[in-house]
């Protein structure tokens, strides 16, 4: 099985980092609620936000994936990056069990 030899895009990469240290930023928040003892709805609340965020990263990091690894090698006749990449998605899907 041959890996990925090209990796997602300086823009797609950048904005990955982007969103994640937004994501960082939440999650302190989200601490400092806790800490305070706010209000349980107003955390939740802002959980869902950070949670919403994180998906966002995922389903760019798919598509970056996908147009840099796994659109070239079916092009070049390599199934197995299909495959490969359907297991990622399950995976993620399934929170990593």
């Amino acid at each position: 099985m041959e890996t990925c030899k090209v990796y997602l895009s300086q823009e797609v990469g950048q904005e990955l980092l982007r969103r994640l240290s937004k994501i960082e930023g939440q999650v302190r928040g989200l601490q400092k609620m806790i800490e305070e003892k706010r209000d349980c709805n107003e955390i939740l609340v802002q959980l869902s936000a950070a949670k919403s965020a994180l998906n966002s990263v995922a389903i760019l990091l798919l598509e970056g994936h996908f147009n840099s690894c796994v659109k070239p090698s079916i092009e070049a006749g390599d199934m197995q990056a299909v495959e490969n990449f359907i297991k990622a998605i399950k995976h993620l899907v399934k929170g990593g069990c």
